[in-house]
Parts: structure tokens; C-alpha cells; sequence
């Protein structure tokens, strides 16, 4: 991600993403910009990320795996 302010910004959302969801990325995130300062690149980034990415690619897996359940079953 880099050596830079938006990396660390960046950084503490992917922990976030660890806890739980995008929202826990986003109070990650907040509570590192209240302390140093605002970081809009990386609240444009994670939110794209972590809202189209990765939970509509979690929805495809879950039908793909609910589907292949059922034809086993």
C-alpha cells in the first residue's frame, strides 16, 4: 500500500476488515483520523473495496457453495 499516511489509514481498515465487516473498517479508520488528521484517499478506496468487492463476491460463493450442498444432498 505504500509508505505513507494513506497506507497506515489503509492498514488500520484491513484490520478492521479482520474484526468483522466494512463498518468495523470504517470505525478503524476513524479512529485514526480523529487522532492525525483526514485521509480521503482512503476512504475512498476501502468503502469501494470492502463494499462492492468483497461482499458481493461473498454472496456469489455463498449461493455457489448453498448449491452445490443441495445437489450433494
Amino acid at each position: 500500500m505504500g509508505k505513507n499516511y494513506d497506507a497506515a489509514v489503509l492498514s488500520g481498515g484491513i484490520c478492521g476488515f479482520g474484526m468483522g465487516a466494512t463498518y468495523n473498517a470504517l470505525a478503524n479508520m476513524d479512529s485514526i483520523t480523529e487522532r492525525f488528521g483526514p485521509s480521503p484517499k482512503a476512504y475512498f478506496i476501502l468503502p469501494m473495496v470492502g463494499a462492492f468487492a468483497i461482499d458481493i463476491t461473498n454472496s456469489i460463493f455463498i449461493t455457489i457453495f448453498l448449491n452445490i450442498a443441495q445437489s450433494i444432498s
